[in-house]
């Protein structure tokens, strides 16, 4: 069986990378998209110049502004987003029908059949690579490899405008690496494991295997596969369903904000404990709202990571409803939650030491789904748990 090649591109700050596309005055300046200057919302991207002031996605808008007092906030044009990412999505179906998009400015690319025509995984990225600057005017960064794990931690070690192929001799390459580059490494992880001294990749790569599980558990096994670069997981084109949704038309336009957030709560439960039946995790939550006068808007949000709870869907979708209506918005008739963007579990990283409230976070949402399940939609969250920053 031929060595898979595998690319995973990554697009580089590419919200704000579209906007400084759109108005190059923009250009070297620390753009900050998402958040107003007023300190209101959350910030979804932010140029390497503003993140050279601290400014990092999901930060409050409030936040930023303190850090970057001369960044230049503008509002997401997601309409625009998706049309560019449709363009750099048609280009990679021009090499390979294997895309596994995990959200809409990166992707997976398994190039393994196409060698023949467009010759090694290397020459297919860097080709990929000069067709999206040159078509779109955007940078990306590449990484190739032998499987998801290391193209996915190879696209992020030269940021922005990288290309990292991984050698042949991965442990070698992987050794000098800190532990936190590996999936499922975590700042509460990286903390536990460097109080046993271990630091690097290397350091992991030293430990017996069974000695590892027997001290840390399970999972610790899964670190160490991941430590010498062992992956199997295939590039999958297509998880199903695209979204989860709900949404709901009232008998009456509703304008007060307390019973708006009260329907918008309702429906971000019901599309978490979708999302945890089906065994999905979700990066994009979106709200809908349609107006008196028959018009419909909709806004959107990435996070930084896949969830499936409850209580960060529903933050988030009521941080959404705030900035498009503020505190006395226009009166609705419709009013939708919908997460898109979805992966398994298994695709992304897992903890070893998950964040205790996080842990405690999932396990109320288990138990609130049985309770549901079998007496009807009797439960709900209350005051939310967690913020974003």
């Amino acid at each position: 069986m031929p060595v898979r090649a595998i690319l995973h591109i990554d697009m580089d700050a590419f919200y704000a990378a579209v906007e400084v596309l759109d108005d190059p005055s923009l250009r070297g300046k620390p753009v900050i998209v998402g958040g107003t200057p007023e300190g209101r919302g959350v910030v979804t991207a932010a140029s390497y110049e503003a993140r050279a002031y601290g400014v990092r996605s999901a930060m409050s808008a409030a936040r930023a502004v303190k850090l970057c007092p001369d960044g230049i906030f503008l509002r997401g044009r997601m309409k625009r987003y998706v049309a560019i990412s449709r363009r750099i999505r048609a280009i990679f179906l021009d090499y390979t029908p294997l895309v596994e998009p995990l959200s809409i400015d990166e992707a997976f690319l398994d190039v393994t059949g196409c060698r023949r025509l467009f010759g090694s995984g290397p020459r297919i990225g860097r080709a990929i690579k000069a067709q999206i600057a040159g078509e779109i005017g955007l940078t990306a960064s590449v990484g190739v490899a032998k499987n998801k794990f290391l193209a996915k931690l190879a696209s992020d070690l030269d940021k922005p405008d990288g290309f990292v192929v991984v050698p042949d001799d991965v442990p070698a390459f992987l050794a000098p690496l800190p532990v936190s580059r590996i999936w499922g490494v975590g700042k509460k992880t990286e903390a536990v494991l460097a109080r046993a001294g271990i630091r690097t990749i290397g350091a992991l790569q030293a430990i017996d295997r069974d000695a590892l599980i027997k001290r840390f558990g399970d999972h610790a096994g899964h670190l160490h596969d991941l430590a010498y670069g062992r992956d199997e997981r295939s590039v999958v084109t297509s998880y199903g369903a695209k979204s989860i949704g709900h949404e709901t038309t009232f008998s009456e336009d509703i304008a007060d904000g307390d019973r708006l957030r009260d329907r918008l709560d309702r429906l971000a439960g019901q599309v978490a404990r979708r999302l945890r039946r089906h065994g999905r995790l979700a990066r994009t939550v979106s709200l809908k709202a349609r107006y008196a006068d028959f018009s419909t808007v909709s806004r959107s949000l990435t996070l930084p990571e896949a969830t499936d709870s409850t209580a960060l869907i529903r933050d988030t979708a009521r941080q959404l409803l705030l900035e498009k209506l503020g505190r006395r918005g226009r009166a609705l008739r419709l009013i939708g939650v919908s997460v898109s963007n979805l992966c398994h579990p298994d695709d992304g990283p897992r903890e070893l030491f998950p964040d205790t409230d996080v842990a405690r976070d999932r396990q109320l949402d288990q138990v609130m789904d049985r309770v549901n399940e079998k007496f009807g939609d009797l439960l709900r969250r209350g005051t939310p748990s967690r913020r974003q920053e």
